[in-house]
């Protein structure tokens, strides 16, 4: 008869797979939500510049000044913003600026930033959670995890202690990676 630990065991386990194989799961449609978004968002440029190639001003463009309105702040958040499949969190090497990164991971980049800057301690993702206005909730705080995980695997971030993270040597040494 098997022992009530070892039963316990396999179940954690199966969960840990479960999770793991989740997370894999969001990260790649993740990916492919923001190749969407920056395909419909290129859709959009062209419909506006034929647009303005077939206007009745027959599309001269001498004298007028660009000015960003609204349709210019949304191509740049969306492509600007957007995670490129594949290359959501590229190793850290030196001269690389945490602008690389996805928003997401901009955030908790800065916010780790700014503790090394005022020479604090390391956070753990409860904190980092609730520092961004979100609810200290499992699946907030195991999807900043789960970032924070992947920004120490990528050399950005370092784990002292388990679940508590802080910038990583290369980048605190680069004055923030920013």
């Amino acid at each position: 008869m098997p022992s009530v630990v070892g039963l316990l065991e396999q179940h954690e386990l199966a969960a840990r797979r479960r999770i793991d194989g989740l997370r894999e799961e969001a990260d790649r449609i993740q990916a492919e939500l923001a190749a969407a978004e920056l395909e419909w968002q290129e859709w959009v440029i062209a419909r506006r510049r034929v647009g303005t190639v077939l206007a009745p001003d027959d599309g001269d463009i001498t004298g007028q000044e660009a000015v960003p309105g609204p349709q210019h702040e949304d191509t740049r958040s969306v492509s600007g913003q957007a995670a490129k499949p594949k290359s959501q969190v590229p190793v850290w090497r030196e001269g690389l600026a945490g602008s690389v990164l996805s928003v997401d991971y901009q955030r908790i980049l800065a916010a780790l930033t700014d503790r090394h800057r005022l020479h604090q301690g390391p956070l753990t993702c409860q904190e980092l959670a609730v520092m961004f206005g979100l609810d200290a909730v499992p699946a907030k705080v195991e999807a900043l995890r789960s970032k924070a995980k992947r920004l120490v695997a990528r050399g950005w971030l370092a784990e002292p202690q388990p679940g508590r993270f802080t910038l990583a040597q290369g980048p605190a040494g680069q004055g923030g990676a920013s």
